[in-house]
């Protein structure tokens, strides 16, 4: 999921883990020899190194980690090169995007061990790709914003076209951030192929406003965020996730006994993120060590902490504060990839001449 790791940066306050870890999984030379396993993935990777010195230590093989800016541009960039792959393996396509990898042949057939534990929900049909983490983009709110003006926060997208909430909500561009998109899919699994433009029009009458990327919106539009916060912004509804509260916790200095802020739950979209074996990978054989390595509990159970999303296999436990602050949403919409991929291209550019012009 994009940005976690530069939120968690932001908010932070000194605590700098999370930003490290993709820097500090690095190893090797530039080139990738049989003992070295590349990872390709979007800037929000990251694991604990302990977890990762295990796994480097059990299979006999250096991690070495590319990252390549969000999840969109990283999945461009492996489309472009994939005659001659940075890696070997991808880490971070989602359901929003997953179309677009396999229809230009971006993996090749690996079923990793372990894919039997992953939950029903979670599966998908072949061996292309593996499930391996989700998350809800979600419409997030200030709650001293809303306490302050005595106003109950939105629950529902029909809420957000209400003349209560006029021009509270950032959300981010379809066309450049997977949350910004994650939303308007939202919208048409909500409203359908025929309602969802109408409702466009709407939260444009109502205000909405738009931003480039997740890291605008949420620290410096979001007035309920700590980077908002410093920015003076004035947005008190944002369109982020809703493992984002935890996050405000557990980042916080001192810790607060309640998250600031809190999730619409009727305005959450499920998102599922994917890894694979690149086509033409020079070490398929580490590339699928890693890819067994990343079903495993140690790895699944590693990942709320540091990515800020949920495991994927059966058993996987999740950290008290995301039980807590940030419960997986009840009832999220959904779509099927394949209607994603029908009318991804089309929605967004329907969307950008509705929304931006």
């Amino acid at each position: 999921m994009n940005n976690k790791k530069l939120f968690a940066a932001v908010v932070g306050l000194g605590l700098v883990t999370l930003s490290a870890c993709g820097s500090s999984s690095s190893s090797g030379s530039g080139s990738t020899g049989s003992k070295t396993v590349t990872l390709v993935s979007h800037d929000s990777w990251a694991v604990s190194k302990g977890v990762l010195a295990d796994f480097e230590k059990k299979s006999g093989y250096k991690v070495k980690v590319l990252e390549d800016g969000d999840a969109g541009q990283a999945v461009n960039k492996a489309i472009l090169t994939k005659d001659n792959p940075q890696g070997d393996v991808f880490f971070g396509v989602d359901n929003t995007l997953l179309s677009r990898a396999l229809d230009n042949g971006l993996f090749q057939s690996y079923e990793a061990k372990g894919a039997d534990t992953i939950q029903a929900g979670y599966r998908v049909d072949g061996d292309k790709v593996t499930p391996i983490d989700t998350g809800d983009i979600c419409v997030n709110y200030d709650k001293a914003w809303f306490s302050r003006h005595k106003l109950q926060p939105p629950t529902s997208y029909d809420d957000l076209i209400k003349p209560a909430y006029k021009n509270l909500l950032v959300t981010e561009n379809a066309s450049t951030s997977s949350p910004g998109l994650g939303f308007l899919l939202g919208s048409a699994a909500k409203y359908g192929d025929d309602g969802w433009q109408g409702y466009w029009k709407k939260l444009k009458a109502n205000g909405v406003k738009v931003v480039d990327g997740w890291e605008q919106a949420y620290n410096e539009e979001f007035s309920g965020s700590a980077g908002g916060k410093k920015a003076k912004a004035d947005r008190p509804l944002v369109v982020s996730y809703a493992s984002s509260p935890p996050a405000e916790v557990i980042y916080a200095d001192p810790k607060p006994k309640t998250a600031p802020t809190g999730v619409a739950d009727g305005t959450c979209f499920r998102q599922i993120e994917y890894a694979g074996l690149l086509s033409n990978a020079k070490n398929t054989k580490g590339g699928k060590a890693f890819l067994d390595f990343l079903l495993t509990k140690e790895f699944q159970q590693d990942m709320p902490l540091n990515m800020f999303v949920y495991p994927v296999v059966q058993g996987a436990q999740v950290p008290a504060e995301f039980t807590k602050y940030g419960p997986q949403a009840k009832d999220p919409e959904t779509m099927d990839p394949a209607k994603i991929a029908e009318h991804r291209d089309d929605w967004v550019k329907s969307w950008t001449s509705l929304v931006l012009k």
